[in-house]
């Protein structure tokens, strides 16, 4: 076994309110620091709905902070810990203080800010912050944004140290292995609409994909598969598995590990903003977008505007009509056509 080069630490948690994006997206991370032969360790609260097993369930070491009730005066992104950050700190630095001097600690949280991080400043050789609301300040040594956004060479002007290395936009996305793979065999789209994939991400707590099955449903569409893959914490998901079992066309899919392959099998896609429009676009994979909340309403109209996807609007605005209408238009070849040659995106 090769010698360890380093050693990680990363800091993300995820549950129903969260969703899976950002454990999915750093696990993404550490299988390249892995590769790199660096010891990566996992730091994530016990949340309600939380996919943590997956880090063991990957070989990585698994270090839980405990479940607390939620604090009262806790609002907005601060509610995703239930905890202070204060307190998150403290609790993170004990099991830091407990493992190999650590050379990197990654941090992806909206919770968390330059008040986290100057705590954990003299535990660690290097913090790395990956975000994607250029909301608060970091004290960071690098920090990763990758989504699409007009002028995001100046979304962190004042808000991270002059040092600080930045990695803005989709060329510098998280993407697992299995893209590069299916995108080195990727057929050429045609125009025609044979199969349809539904994905609103691991939670889908607005309930979009059964808004899209019921829509689909409505449309009658001849000769049309469609995938609808949903994650391990949407509640939904039994009640999702019943009403495709029940129609022959729709596929249901659960916590799926081929999900590059259900992209480039597709010629539409149904399904939200966020960290998998970056694995859509790099399979030109044409999406309808809903946006599923509100750090994803800036980067849709901008990825609309460039001609990257379809966008609807926000979740309590978009209705099953809507979905019927977007995905009629897409039912004539040359209209599908034109949209699959504009949704795709060099990483």
């Amino acid at each position: 076994m090769d010698a360890v080069s380093s050693v990680a630490v990363i800091r993300v948690d995820s549950s129903e309110q969260i969703g899976s994006g950002h454990l999915m997206r750093c696990l993404t991370l550490a299988e390249q620091m892995r590769k790199k032969n660096a010891e990566v360790h996992f730091i994530s609260r016990d949340l309600i709905g939380s996919l943590h097993r997956m880090v063991t369930e990957h070989g990585f070491s698994l270090h839980l902070l405990p479940r607390h009730e939620m604090q009262a005066n806790l609002t907005g992104y601060a509610a995703w810990l239930t905890v202070l950050q204060t307190m998150d700190a403290e609790e993170t630095a004990t099991i830091l203080r407990q493992i190999p001097p650590v050379d990197r600690l990654v941090v992806d949280s909206y919770a968390l800010d330059i008040v986290w991080e100057q705590q954990m400043r003299s535990l660690v050789r290097e913090i790395f912050v990956i975000d994607d609301l250029a909301n608060r300040q970091h004290d960071c040594d690098i920090l990763l944004d990758q989504n699409f956004y007009r002028e995001m060479q100046y979304r962190y002007d004042g808000l991270v140290p002059p040092k600080c290395k930045l990695l803005l936009g989709p060329p510098h996305a998280l993407l697992r292995e299995e893209f590069y793979a299916a995108r080195a065999h990727l057929r050429k789209r045609d125009g025609r609409l044979r199969r349809i994939l539904v994905f609103y991400g691991g939670s889908d707590a607005t309930c979009e994909t059964e808004k899209a099955i019921h829509a689909l449903l409505q449309l009658h569409l001849p000769s049309v598969d469609v995938d609808v893959v949903v994650g391990g914490s949407n509640p939904q998901r039994t009640y999702i598995e019943n009403l495709c079992a029940s129609h022959g066309f729709l596929h249901y899919h659960c916590q799926v590990s081929h999900m590059a392959q259900l992209m480039a099998n597709a010629d539409l896609g149904l399904g939200a903003g966020g960290t998998t429009s970056w694995e859509r676009c790099f399979l030109g994979l044409p999406t309808i977008v809903t946006a599923i909340a509100e750090n994803q309403f800036e980067v849709c109209r901008d990825c609309a505007e460039a001609g990257l996807i379809h966008y609807l609007g926000k979740w309590d605005e978009v209705t099953a009509a809507d979905l019927m209408r977007a995905v009629s238009k897409y039912m004539n070849p040359k209209l599908l056509k034109d949209f699959q040659q504009t949704c795709s995106i060099h990483m």
